[in-house]
């Protein structure tokens, strides 16, 4: 049995369960899947600061994480949260969600629509990407307009300027895969297997396909690189 934990920060209780209990339906005969706490809360917005000073915060869960024999450990969330570093704080496999989604959309498809949650969220988004040098294979980016803690509330406006707006990366951007650029989106509100039949293309979302990653790198022995990754020499954590 391969071990995967999802990291989750602090939400409202009915927030976290939800999100929790999507982390965990992608657990299977082969693979266990459990929840870390981390001690920050993405749930109000995260800004260029609050992301930086979120960081050895989640180094502290990915610790806990190998400590408590997990085989490889995800961060909730697109902004693949102290992933970086914590390569070079544990020995497991750490995967980010936005580079994991990225790579599995290569498998399926050349050219990929995003849909974030805000247009602010766009240059950040933007030059995640570039880092990650996959800019050639974005068609585009386009917004639902709607921040975390209003999705719950106005689900079915979501869902709807959700379809509409992949719908025109397909149809005028030439995107023949969707990735939702926040998790809150899908696989939270909106189910990936209902919307990819809906749109016709495939939809690469930021928690199964992590999750399922984590386990395929732990599986086959893989760990990230102490090349260029070389062992922290901090505390653990620190």
């Amino acid at each position: 049995m391969i071990r995967v934990a999802y990291c989750i920060g602090e939400y409202p209780e009915v927030e976290r369960k939800r999100r929790a209990d999507v982390a965990l339906s992608y657990a299977s005969q082969e693979v266990e899947v459990g929840i870390i706490p981390v001690g920050a809360s993405p749930y109000l917005g995260l800004g260029p600061a609050e992301i930086q000073g979120v960081h050895p915060i989640v180094h502290k869960a990915y610790v806990q994480a190998e400590n408590e024999g997990y085989d490889a450990v995800v961060p909730l969330g697109m902004l693949d949260l102290g992933v970086d570093g914590g390569r070079s704080l544990v020995d497991i496999p750490v995967v980010g969600p936005a580079l994991a989604c990225l790579h599995v959309a290569a498998l399926v498809g050349e050219r990929f629509g995003l849909i974030c949650y805000q247009a602010t969220a766009i240059p950040r988004h933007r030059a995640q990407i570039r880092a990650y040098g996959m800019e050639n294979w974005i068609a585009g980016y386009r917004t639902v307009s709607m921040a975390i803690r209003d999705m719950t509330g106005n689900r079915d406006e979501m869902t709807e300027t959700f379809v509409a707006q992949a719908r025109e990366l397909i149809d005028q951007e030439g995107a023949d895969v969707i990735i939702p650029h926040g998790i809150s989106q899908c696989p939270v509100h909106i189910k990936p297997d209902w919307l990819s039949k809906e749109l016709g293309v495939p939809v690469v979302e930021g928690i199964g396909a992590p999750i399922r990653v984590a386990a395929m790198l732990a599986g086959l022995g893989l760990s990230q690189s102490r090349v260029r990754w070389p062992k922290s020499s901090l505390p653990e954590g620190a």
